[in-house]
């Protein structure tokens, strides 16, 4: 059985996991999440991108 999880599922759960358990207040979690959608609209983004993707694929193994 095969069972797939969004990337921003991941990342959501963290961060709510870094607020409740860490101690990381909520308006640093807001200001970073705001820091990515700045970022998305960088030429960074492509690179980020395309590095995020190649981890996942060598995780789940579908490195060809």
């Amino acid at each position: 059985m095969t069972v797939t999880l969004p990337l921003v599922v991941v990342l959501g759960a963290f961060a709510w996991m870094a607020i409740r358990f860490l101690g990381v207040r909520l308006w640093v979690a807001a200001a970073i999440a705001l820091f990515g959608f700045y970022l998305a609209q960088t030429w960074a983004a492509p690179v980020i991108d395309h590095t995020t993707r190649s981890g996942v694929e060598v995780v789940n193994g579908d490195r060809k």
